[in-house]
């Protein structure tokens, strides 16, 4: 692991947390600097203005009418404001909406410890980063002294094993597989009983991405919790599903499947550096109420951050 920094500052992870939201930050605010300037009230035309630049950047309509209400009911009072007076009631609404929905600020990468070993089962369609935000994971828990075994369940792509084999070989992690076209509820079965005996600290299981129907992904993943769950009571601990922000309003839709197709507990949203439609983990943590536990603001391993909502704000709200 010698190529690897063992541990970034706070420094470097805002920098990179600012530079990640960066196309974001220019999308919304330098829209909504326009629709403000030389407005001394919130008019019903700027409320308009506002509702177009906020669905453009994939906030959601039924968030973003919700932003405005309560934008609506903080201003009602006041007769003047300038930018910064207009952008700190926006941030409070921000706040307000993220501190609603069971985001809960995350300090480090860390996961209850009185399950040995804590059973992670990752979902999300192909291309999302799913298999990066495992390898990223991995090496976060690695350099927390965790032994980490990965499980490759998705064996419907010999990419997919292939992939996370690498992983597993840049993290110097355990691996467990049984090749292409085996039972994936075989292989996640199989992967808990490797870690019991093996003494590991999390097991993550990566697991297929097709979307053919909802009935075909429900089934496929009932039977996976089915048989981790026999192997070992209680587990999985966790189901992370990771979404993809530069999709945006597909993003949620996506969501839509897997929340209904399985009991997703965390979101890890990834690709936030590439996209101006950073507004989509409003909408999400909004409609879904699920804790978003990552993200993703860069390709470097370092890069996948916990997501704390305090730190988010500051970052989008900053100039």
């Amino acid at each position: 692991m010698g190529f690897f920094k063992k541990f970034f500052t706070k420094e470097e992870k805002k920098k990179d947390l600012d530079q990640g939201l960066e196309k974001t930050k220019q999308s919304i605010f330098g829209q909504i600097a326009k629709a403000v300037a030389g407005k001394a009230s919130v008019d019903e035309s700027f409320l308009d203005e506002l509702e177009g630049i906020l669905i453009s950047c994939d906030v959601g309509l039924d968030t973003t009418i919700k932003i405005i209400e309560r934008l609506e009911a903080k201003v009602s009072e006041v007769k003047y404001f300038n930018t910064n007076e207009l952008n700190k009631i926006l941030k409070d609404v921000v706040v307000d909406i993220l501190s609603d929905n069971n985001t809960v600020d995350v300090e480090d990468f860390s996961f209850p410890e009185e399950n040995k070993p804590h059973v992670i089962l990752v979902v999300g369609v192909n291309g999302v980063g799913k298999t990066t935000t495992i390898g990223k994971l991995t090496h976060q828990f690695k350099k927390r002294g965790k032994n980490v075994l990965l499980g490759a369940a998705d064996t419907f792509r010999a990419a997919a094993v292939d992939q996370l084999r690498i992983w597993a070989e840049r993290n110097e992690v355990d691996f467990f597989d049984k090749g292409m076209h085996a039972d994936p509820a075989a292989v996640a079965y199989e992967t808990v009983q490797h870690a019991l005996k093996t003494g590991a600290d999390v097991a993550i299981i990566d697991t297929a991405g097709r979307l053919h129907t909802k009935k075909h992904l429900m089934d496929e993943l009932t039977k996976i919790r089915n048989s981790v769950n026999k192997m070992l009571p209680g587990a999985p601990h966790e189901v992370l599903l990771v979404l993809d922000a530069t999709t945006g309003q597909n993003a949620i839709e996506q969501a839509n499947k897997f929340t209904e197709a399985t009991s997703v507990t965390s979101l890890a949203l990834t690709k936030l550096d590439g996209s101006a439609k950073g507004g989509v983990v409003l909408g999400i943590s909004d409609q879904f109420k699920i804790p978003i536990k990552y993200i993703g603001v860069g390709e470097g391993i370092e890069q996948l951050q916990v997501f704390n909502k305090m730190e988010f704000v500051e970052s989008l709200f900053e100039k």
